[in-house]
């Protein structure tokens, strides 16, 4: 019962490293070490839900919308937290909230855009190959800003 303890640990301490991976390369605007974290030959199974845009799917399709994301950014870093793995044989579901800090385009005499804030609930669904984790669908989520509702509601008689 040991081993199939500590394999499971190995399987999730591999995913969460595949998971961090995946960031820290969107983070650095490197497409390539991007793509290669995505499911390699799944050119119509590979799926991605940025907030607000439709069902990417294809791999192509989805690495398209990477490259457009990394155009338009000029700086973008994700803290995660709430980081949770679920496994089953060879599929993984890592669930997170990125927290997300971004900046776009710098505006006249600055280096760098306003710095954005934004809280994303994210699923992001890995397989395992011979080269490792790779991810298979990404689906984030907006976190919708509380608070304001009181004022919507009417007054109770």
């Amino acid at each position: 019962m040991n081993e199939d303890h500590a394999s499971a640990a190995a399987d999730i301490a591999e995913v969460e490293q595949a998971n961090t991976a995946f960031y820290e390369a969107l983070e650095r605007g490197d497409h390539e070490a991007l793509a290669d974290r995505w499911l390699p030959g799944e050119d119509l199974t590979v799926s991605c839900v940025h907030p607000g845009w439709p069902v990417l799917t294809g791999r192509g399709d989805v690495l398209r919308s990477y490259a457009l994301i990394m155009a338009n950014t000029e700086y973008i870093q994700f803290f995660l937290t709430d980081v949770n793995v679920a496994m089953t044989g060879d599929t993984a579901l890592v669930t997170c909230t990125e927290n997300i800090l971004s900046g776009g385009p710098a505006e006249e005499g600055n280096a760098l855009g306003p710095l954005v804030g934004q809280l994303v609930v994210a699923t992001n669904v890995f397989r395992r190959t011979p080269e490792g984790w790779k991810l298979w669908s990404h689906h984030g989520s907006p976190v919708l800003a509380e608070g304001g509702e009181e004022d919507d509601e009417e007054p109770s008689s």
